[in-house]
């Protein structure tokens, strides 16, 4: 989630949002009372550089019950949610039920004058009926009224937003820490594609040395004794010819294979359903393709899910002992979730090379991958791609 995860789930009612101010303004109240109290009761500790850790240690734990209810009466009154897991520092916790308690306070004093605004309105009102107030005297009271009334709201409301904003940032990360993650996930995802690309040059390497090249050595070889016996035996030279084109053939055939695992040209030119349907193809065990996809996606999406699917099947043909593997695309909004699952024996590695190379590339775009392998099976990998 980008921003603050703290977020309120829909606009509170007014018959909601007036106990909750009223309730802060209390709160507020409290947490000064609190800090006077506390500063009176461990003054001496708090001066002292020896002792001053463990009294401020004293003085945060009560402080952060305080801010427990705070944290109640926003989910409560307007309807805020906060995430489970974050835990504010004590100098946060500290920090807020000070600062909260002086704009608690501040927008007591501007709800206690908006009802002084009202209880003059009410005179006002009462003059004008029996008479004692001319009309001109009237429209200027109305005039003063209106545009008191005006800056009391809007400081109500700029209070109301400053309670909203201080809350969040108590509650929930703050800006610079969400920039501070988000920084940890970048450099963690760069060094995640640098081991991918590595690893994939290394694999790149071996299937050219172990495969094609293994191939090729042999087919010169054939060639070179067909050579040999075209004039002793040419009958012999026939045959070793013969085996000679068949093994062109497989490493043609190998070749080709080679090149597609580094980039299917399939994906340029027709596109991510069809580039998926050719691993269906060459998939050595039956594999049902639901394509459930509307409209072009973007390049860096299309390629990450078709590596993912193609590791994916490949793991599951070689490794899992699977009879079957279903694959499904949908594009939901602005995400592509990619499910790939199999019958086979489970146990699958999540730190596991192979594995590791897919949840780079897919948070190298902010994506998310989730593998579920227990030992039996089945095993279930679900890629949520954005495409924006």
């Amino acid at each position: 989630m980008q921003g603050n995860e703290a977020e309120a789930t829909r606009p509170p009612s007014w018959h909601r949002v007036i106990p909750g101010v009223a309730l802060g303004c209390a709160t507020a109240l409290i947490g000064l009372l609190y800090f006077l109290v506390a500063g009176l009761a461990l003054g001496p500790w708090l001066l002292r550089p020896s002792t001053r850790e463990s009294a401020l240690a004293k003085v945060a734990a009560g402080a952060r019950r305080l801010a427990d209810g705070e944290r109640t009466r926003r989910s409560v009154f307007f309807g805020d949610r906060f995430p489970e897991h974050y835990k504010a520092s004590d100098r946060k916790i500290l920090r807020y039920v000070l600062v909260r308690g002086y704009t608690g306070l501040l927008s007591a004093v501007v709800t206690g004058l908006l009802g002084v605004g009202l209880i003059l309105a009410g005179v006002l009102v009462m003059a004008t009926a029996r008479g004692t107030v001319g009309w001109q005297e009237l429209l200027l009271q109305v005039l003063l009224g209106c545009v008191l009334l005006f800056l009391d709201i809007q400081g109500l409301y700029a209070l109301a937003v400053l309670d909203t904003r201080l809350a969040r940032e108590c509650f929930g990360p703050s800006e610079w820490e969400l920039l501070r993650r988000r920084i940890d996930e970048l450099s963690t995802s760069r060094a995640g594609v640098v081991r991918a690309v590595d690893a994939e040059r290394r694999r790149i390497e071996r299937d050219l040395h172990d495969g094609v090249q293994q191939r090729l050595v042999a087919l010169a070889m054939l060639i070179g004794r067909a050579r040999r016996s075209r004039t002793r035996d040419p009958e012999q030279a026939d045959v070793l010819l013969l085996q000679a084109h068949e093994a062109a053939q497989d490493a043609l055939t190998e070749l080709r294979e080679a090149a597609w695992r580094v980039y299917p040209s399939a994906l340029d030119s027709q596109g991510l359903r069809e580039a998926l349907g050719g691993v269906a193809e060459r998939c050595a065990i039956p594999l049902r393709m639901e394509y459930e996809v509307e409209g072009p996606l973007p390049q860096p999406a299309q390629t990450a899910a078709y590596f993912v699917v193609s590791e994916s099947v490949t793991n599951a043909a070689k490794h899992s002992g699977a009879t079957h593997i279903s694959v499904r695309l949908a594009r939901h909004g602005p995400v592509l979730v990619l499910r790939i699952e199999d019958n086979g024996t489970g146990g699958a590695d999540p730190a596991g090379g192979g594995l590791t190379g897919l949840r780079s590339r897919v948070g190298a775009l902010d994506g998310v991958l989730h593998i579920e392998s227990p030992l039996g099976g089945p095993t279930t990998i679900t890629a949520e791609l954005p495409c924006v």
